[in-house]
């Protein structure tokens, strides 16, 4: 089964290898049609603390590396082959 992968804002640096990543999606209302907007925070690992807060990432799902972290920040081309 293929790994989920997503793309996101980074909103936050605070932690260390950590980055909060914001995803936005976006989806039709069944009934009327209006167009809904919706966002959710992931926790993402950062092995070299590289990104910055306003950088657009691709976060792929990963084993469990904390309480909170099930994400891995990757790179265009390694989300492109998952």
């Amino acid at each position: 089964m293929p790994k989920k992968v997503m793309k996101g804002v980074v909103v936050s640096r605070k932690a260390d290898k950590t980055a909060v990543v914001r995803v936005d999606r976006t989806s039709k209302h069944p009934l009327f049609g209006k167009t809904l907007y919706s966002s959710k925070k992931f926790y993402a690992h950062d092995e070299a603390n590289s990104v910055q807060e306003g950088d657009t990432v691709w976060i792929m799902e990963s084993k469990p590396i904390s309480k909170l972290k099930r994400w891995v920040i990757v790179t265009e081309a390694q989300a492109n082959q998952a």
